[in-house]
């Protein structure tokens, strides 16, 4: 549990700086340039995810149920995930009714990923990992909409071609990942 643990310190925490110390942010960008602070911020990003695989797969080895699983979780699940798919691609495709609505959908998109996964599992190592992102999606989310007010910023209207090809790439992209990308990548078939 150990490396998930660092791993999600690492890379939540570094998330999470323009949220608690944007001031800071800002000077150490100012003092190393913008470029340095990219650089810095992925390699460190990189490491902290590389200890949450890690950490999440040696714990998968000896898993530590909290709760039976709950009937129906799965399907629920899947629809979430299917929301999630659509939000993320409506972060890259201009002029559409959810970043119009919600002006931050990939961070909604990291709310229902990580609620999806806490229904459909049950184990410490699923708590820790899914209920750390669903807590700093959510902080996240907050902050970022006080920054929006403050800044008066006023989104773009979405469009319907925008909103019908968020949503068609957005349900393709969930389709090739339940049905064999997540098998791929994790061994688990959702659907």
């Amino acid at each position: 549990m150990f490396y998930l643990i660092a791993g999600l310190v690492i890379f939540l925490g570094l998330h999470s700086v323009r949220i608690f110390a944007n001031d800071r942010r800002s000077a150490l960008i100012a003092q190393f340039g913008d470029k340095t602070w990219k650089l810095a911020y992925t390699a460190v990003s990189l490491i902290g995810f590389g200890l949450i695989l890690w950490g999440f797969h040696l714990a998968r080895m000896e898993p530590q149920v909290l709760w039976p699983r709950i009937p129906g979780m799965n399907h629920a699940a899947g629809a979430l995930m299917l929301l999630a798919f659509i939000l993320l691609v409506a972060a890259y495709v201009p002029g559409n009714f959810f970043k119009a609505r919600f002006g931050h959908p990939m961070v909604l998109s990291v709310k229902l990923w990580a609620l999806a996964h806490l229904l459909a599992n049950n184990t410490l190592a699923d708590l820790l990992l899914f209920g750390g992102f669903l807590l700093w999606a959510v902080v996240d989310f907050i902050s970022l909409r006080r920054r929006d007010r403050a800044a008066a910023v006023q989104p773009r209207p979405g469009t319907m071609t925008g909103t019908l090809l968020t949503i068609i790439i957005g349900a393709v992209a969930f389709a090739v990942f339940a049905f064999w990308g997540h098998a791929l990548l994790f061994g688990i078939q959702p659907i």
